[in-house]
């Protein structure tokens, strides 16, 4: 191993090319000699998390920051100052149920030293400050739901932090930069900041340790610092972490510019000085220290090259809520993850809140009121037991917030003929409250009855309804609204490969990042019709993501080609298809098929093609028709369905609902808010679909539990009618302004949801 003893941080900082690999090289040995001290080889962890936003409001005006809201904002959007404890504890009920063990506290700092409205609402609720009440939730996360609580409330004196040492056992609060130059000059990304501080926030990291709370902290880079600046910055914490042991994790987290702040103009922090930083930080900090990097803040093209600089934790990823600080960055999978990191010869392992060895002397660092808590979800190593489940302490209350209470809705309504989609029986209304309660608390536990009920709702039970599903919604996504850059192709009108490779370079050339194509082929096509158009587009385009052939393409494939469904799912993947259209089915009952959609697949077909698909790793979207006569039961049906189908794979990326001519306004407001309400947990993403709906329809459904607008479906320049969709484009101007009349901010995305490429159509 190399000897760190004579290295410059600042050398390391300026590296560059050779110097910078030969540098990340020095920094992996020193990392892997760590890890194998620690029992724990070639090891790189994570925690799964759930997010808790627990106010928006803040007293700095920090120039890079999103996450914070003004009153003013806050009342556009209809949001309170703060989050509810019942709301706080049904955010955390639900990461319980989705397997999280860490809730995450994240808050502004201190808002009612600056908002009156602030301290009006803790002194109506019973609380002297934000700490209080954060320490007050802290203690009901975990005494109620089992999770065990990471507290970010920013800065904290020696004495709330005493106050917050025995409900949580580790906190963070990120050191930035020491720059003070950054803080006092007007124009610098902390001016303004009371917060930012240098001083101020090393004293809260000293009291941290004299306190010994294991406390998770970093630096920011790309804020307008210098390289002495950084350097000085990262032996900041190193001493700290040598006085005091209480340093858990260094979070090296790249700067990323976002719309509407101070600083959207900056330019995002460059590659080779993040990379130098995170090597540099590893050396400084030595072979014991846990170095993270954010995953969501770097492309996936470059997340190999972090662990090659040296760090050893992916941090914090959430199966279930948005990264509310980067909402523009959403997480990736964790089965992504696994991949990568594997792929790069390491062992992704899930830890807890408190990295392992703050467990093991846990008499020194965590308060004997949470040994318990933390142990039930340990290993022996110390890290995350991967069998156990967040459960309420002895004695504590049954695992959903007290005040929820299960319903019974009386006979099954589709037994009935007041059960129709269309607004629902006058008998709903009188238990509609619980019913309500149960679904903003319990979403993920709803049976087909409950979301029958609230299919059914209308007037004033409607309008909390779509409001519980945006909270959803805003609690999964975040303040965004995306939008896919693409471009559909009929295969029904179109099988001459030439043509679809010309289609392909065009539409990549316009800037889609995805080509869809679906349609049958027609008889007299080649056998292999499908595996040469997907050749022929990825020998055009090879970057564009290939979304492609329903599964009653697929299933005409295996037909004409004599194969399994597997052995043509293989071949059309070997080809170069990415993902999979889940249409080609309205709704997920036979009777309902055979007697209004004769010509569609067999429910019992869909469900094994796309269930194959699944299994081979290819993902794929999902849809409702709805306005065609069907029920309220049939409805819920669909999506109780459709989310046993999900719990089996994991392979659907998001659902559409659908409307066909016969559906009302009211209609759209319920689908989708029962979509979002019944999908929780399970399917993350909820499309508007504008083609169907209108500007006005799809933007009464991104009110009501939606997230998505679907994709730009780009005519092109090559046979444009030969788009499914042809004559119809959403432009990302548009998009952008409909996102924005919401309180909303457009990102161009994947077809995965991944962050889309710098690529303008």
């Amino acid at each position: 191993m190399t000897s760190t003893l004579t290295f410059h941080p600042e050398t390391g900082l300026r590296a560059r090319g050779s110097e910078l690999r030969a540098l990340m090289g020095q920094a992996s040995e020193v990392r892997d000699a760590g890890l194998e001290r620690a029992g724990r080889p070639r090891t790189i962890t994570w925690s799964r998390k759930v997010f808790v936003p627990v106010t928006t409001l803040c007293r700095d005006r920090c120039h890079y920051c999103t996450f914070v809201d003004t009153p003013g904002k806050l009342a556009t959007k209809g949001l309170p100052p703060y989050l509810s404890e019942d709301q706080v504890l049904a955010i955390a009920h639900q990461g319980a149920a989705a397997g999280c063990k860490e809730a995450l506290l994240t808050l502004g700092d201190r808002p009612e030293d600056r908002w009156p409205i602030a301290r009006q609402w803790l002194d109506e609720h019973g609380f002297s400050s934000t700490i209080d009440y954060i320490g007050h939730l802290a203690r009901r996360i975990t005494a109620e739901t089992g999770l065990l609580a990471h507290l970010n409330p920013g800065v904290m004196t020696h004495a709330e932090l005493q106050r917050l040492r025995p409900t949580a056992p580790s906190m963070g609060m990120m050191l930035e930069t020491t720059s003070r130059r950054l803080f006092e000059e007007p124009g610098q990304a902390h001016y303004g900041s009371p917060d930012k501080d240098p001083a101020v926030r090393l004293q809260t990291l000293q009291d941290a340790g004299t306190l010994r709370i294991p406390f998770t902290t970093g630096v920011l880079i790309g804020i307008g610092e210098t390289t002495q600046e950084l350097a000085e910055s990262i032996q900041a914490l190193k001493d700290l972490s040598d006085r005091h042991g209480h340093v858990q994790e260094i979070i090296i987290q790249n700067f990323r510019a976002k719309p509407a702040t101070a600083m959207q103009g900056a330019p995002d922090a460059d590659l080779e000085s993040y990379l130098a930083a995170i090597a540099t930080a590893r050396l400084v900090m030595g072979p014991d220290a846990r170095i993270q990097a954010p995953p969501n803040l770097s492309d996936p093209a470059e997340l190999s090259l972090l662990i090659q600089a040296g760090i050893d934790d992916w941090g914090g990823v959430s199966p279930l809520t948005a990264d509310h600080v980067n909402p523009e960055r959403p997480w990736p999978q964790v089965t992504e993850l696994q991949s990568l990191t594997t792929s790069n010869g390491y062992t992704l392992r899930e830890r807890l809140t408190a990295h392992p060895h703050y467990i093991t002397d846990r008499e020194s660092w965590i308060d004997p009121a949470l040994h318990d808590a933390v142990l039930r979800l340990a290993d022996e190593d110390h890290l995350a037991d991967a069998t156990a489940r967040p459960a309420p302490a002895s004695g504590q209350q049954a695992p959903v917030p007290s005040r929820s209470v299960a319903v019974t809705i009386g006979p099954r309504p589709d037994q009935t003929a007041e059960s129709s989609g269309t607004p629902g029986r006058r008998g709903v209304s009188g238990r509609s409250s619980s019913l309500l309660d149960r679904a903003e608390n319990s979403p993920a536990d709803l049976d087909q009855d409950e979301l029958t009920g609230l299919l059914q709702m209308d007037g004033t039970d409607l309008d909390r309804l779509t409001e519980l599903a945006d909270g959803l919604r805003r609690s999964v996504v975040g303040p965004t609204a995306t939008l896919v850059v693409n471009r559909n192709l009929d295969s029904s009108q179109v099988t001459d490969p030439e043509v679809a490779a010309a289609v392909a370079a065009d539409a990549w050339n316009l800037g889609a990042t995805e080509l869809c194509i679906q349609g049958t082929a027609p008889a007299h096509a080649p056998a292999t019709v499908y595996e040469q158009l997907a050749r022929a587009v990825k020998a055009a385009a090879p970057q564009i993501h290939l979304h492609a052939f329903r599964p009653a393409d697929v299933l005409d494939g295996a037909r004409r080609t004599g194969r399994s469904l597997t052995d043509h799912l293989e071949a059309l993947q070997a080809a170069g298809v990415d993902t999979v259209p889940g249409t080609g089915v309205k709704i997920l009952d036979e009777r309902i098929r055979q007697r209004s959609f004769p010509e569609d697949l067999p429910v019992e077909d869909w469900i094994r093609s796309i269930t194959a698909a699944h299994t081979l790793g290819l993902r794929s979207t999902s849809v409702m028709f709805y306005g065609h006569g069907e029920t309220a039961a049939d409805r819920a049906g669909h999506l109780t369905s459709l989310r046993a189908l999900q719990e089996k794979t994991g392979g659907f990326t998001e659902f559409v609902p659908m409307p066909m001519p016969g559906a009302t306004d009211r209609d759209h407001r319920v689908v989708h808010a029962v979509s979002r309400i019944g999908l929780y947990g399970a399917i993350p993403h909820l499309q508007a679909a504008w083609t169907r709906l209108g500007p006005e329809g799809a933007l009464l459904a991104l009110r009501s539990g939606a997230d998505d607008f679907g994709g730009v479906l780009l005519d092109g320049r090559v046979v444009p009618e030969a788009g499914v969709e042809y004559g119809q484009e959403l432009t990302v101007q548009a998009a952008t302004r409909m996102a924005k009349s919401l309180g909303r901010q457009l990102r161009l995305r994947t077809t995965t949801y991944g962050v889309a490429p710098a690529k303008t159509p």
